[in-house]
């Protein structure tokens, strides 16, 4: 079955390096801190957070999913980039693979501009629903929606 890609995009009145710098180089400390309904924990379970990185993500309490295990396969901090796909978990249940790709970029009022591209591949009898791929995002800008408000409240971070 062919491969489902969606894109998002949210704007952000924080810097890109601001930005990549909550969501992924501290993202793994700071979103469990900001919204430990959702995601409880993550924890490297091999390598140093670059490329090639295991990590294991906990959900909280009420999540559709227990835990996953992701790979890093990119980051890059002077293009604020990155990239990492779904290696093992519930998640992937009905599905081939999953990836995701993010790239930060300056917008032109001093902000930014948080792009992500989602790539699902689904199994060959898997159907993904639209209201499906909506629920998707809309708790992805969620996420990003209280991240976001937690810098903007704490500047020195």
């Amino acid at each position: 079955m062919a491969a489902i890609t969606y894109d998002m995009e949210v704007t952000s009145s924080v810097p890109p390096a601001k930005l990549f710098k909550a969501f992924v180089l501290e993202g793994d400390t700071l979103i469990p801190k900001v919204l430990p309904q959702a995601i409880k924990s993550v924890e490297i379970l091999e390598g140093d957070g670059g490329a090639g990185t295991i990590k294991l993500t906990t959900f909280g309490e009420g999540s559709k999913h227990k835990c996953v295990k992701h790979k890093i396969d990119a980051v890059d901090k002077e293009n604020f980039t990155y990239s990492y796909s779904i290696i093992e978990g519930d998640a992937l249940d009905g599905f081939e693979s999953i990836s995701y790709h993010t790239k930060i970029v300056s917008s032109p009022d001093g902000g930014s501009i948080f792009k992500t591209r989602s790539i699902y591949v689904p199994k060959c009898d898997n159907k993904v629903t639209e209201e499906e791929i909506k629920a998707g995002k809309e708790k992805a800008s969620a996420i990003f929606k209280a991240v976001e408000a937690y810098i903007l409240a704490n500047p020195d971070c």
